[in-house]
């Protein structure tokens, strides 16, 4: 209870400055207007079904890209991870592909896609691929050796060593590749709504920018602050719910 009354008196407070410092002229409210005349603008803004289907094209891209990034970094991260001569062969070209940043990928979106979902779908299962890749590949290498060699020498299938050897170990990596990815997939979401144009918040931030109305913009700012905390808290919900058997878990419920 104390750290939760914690966190929302730094929340107030910082509210309360957001909503003095243009009052008092240390910043022109032009740009940035008083919290109050932002919450204003969102509540305008939530009475419109504008607003709601946008909510729900963000949505939707986001969990669509989030499910393929999991899906695809899972079983690739599986298959390398298990095969040594695989891993060691993809090793130069993962490095080489994994730095590259997302949005570099928009001129190639544009011009495949245009202006729809898939364009910012290429870049939000780009960027979080890589992160339930490592992860995997981690989790992989972790895996005990002489459980690894017990399995083998029982002459277990492969099917049946990547299920009852590799993934236990696997999936607490696994499950923190999705709780990054699920932050990492927002936030391209965003980002090609405003670039791109796709249909979502990140569209009706840029157009609120480009009509000078700075009051809604910031009020959709804060929305997508509030949907990537809600995003981290299920996150970490569905990971202790999925973890509830590891120490980790068990000891941070503990505390």
């Amino acid at each position: 209870m104390r750290k939760v009354l914690l966190g929302l008196g730094g929340v107030a407070a910082f509210l309360v400055l957001l909503e003095l410092v243009p009052r008092a002229g240390l910043v022109d409210d032009r740009y940035l207007p008083p919290f109050s005349e932002m919450a204003g603008a969102l509540g305008d803004s939530a009475g419109t079904g504008e607003f709601w289907q946008a909510l729900g094209d963000t949505l939707r891209t986001w969990g669509t890209g989030l499910a393929l990034a999991f899906a695809a970094g899972t079983a690739a991260g599986m298959v390398i991870g298990s095969v040594p001569a695989l891993r060691d062969a993809t090793t130069s070209t993962i490095e080489f592909l994994r730095p590259i940043p997302a949005v570099a990928l928009i001129p190639l979106a544009v011009l495949l896609y245009g202006t729809g979902r898939e364009a910012t779908l290429i870049l939000v299962v780009y960027s979080a691929f890589w992160q339930v890749l490592m992860q995997v590949l981690a989790g992989v290498g972790d895996v005990d050796p002489v459980a690894r060699d017990t399995a083998r020498s029982f002459r277990f299938r492969h099917r049946t060593r990547a299920l009852r050897v590799v993934w236990p170990t696997t999936l607490p990596y696994a499950v923190t590749g999705f709780r990054l990815a699920a932050s990492v997939a927002l936030i391209l979401t965003i980002t090609g709504e405003l670039i791109i144009g796709t249909p979502g918040l990140g569209r009706l931030i840029a157009v609120a920018q480009s009509s000078g109305a700075v009051a809604p913009m910031y009020a959709l700012v804060i929305v997508t602050g509030l949907l990537g905390v809600t995003v981290n808290l299920l996150a970490r919900l569905l990971e202790r719910r999925v973890l509830h058997w590891h120490p980790s878990v068990r000891q941070e419920e503990a505390v």
